[in-house]
């Protein structure tokens, strides 16, 4: 069911944090550099400029190996992941 959320915190270029999740969301359809790879850092700050503070809506799809909710994330009307296309993997 979708929510309206609050991002909290950035985690990486593909995961954030909510004013009321106890875990973790990871960003469904991103797939951004991991930490010591090259753009982990321009994904990170990207997704932190478009994202933190934000209201967002949260839609659930799954739960990772992890124990992250993997959920589909939109600001206003528009996916995160197609905010984020020049920060994604190749």
């Amino acid at each position: 069911m979708p929510r309206k959320e609050t991002v909290t915190k950035i985690i990486d270029g593909d995961t954030i944090e909510t004013s009321v999740r106890k875990k973790p969301v990871r960003i469904e359809g991103m797939d951004t550099p991991e930490k010591r790879q090259a753009g982990y850092s321009e994904a990170k700050k990207e997704l932190g400029k478009l994202l933190k503070g934000e209201k967002v809506t949260v839609t659930p799809v799954a739960t990772d190996v992890y124990g992250r909710t993997v959920a589909k994330v939109k600001r206003g009307n528009t996916p995160v992941p197609s905010l984020m296309k020049k920060h994604q993997k190749k």
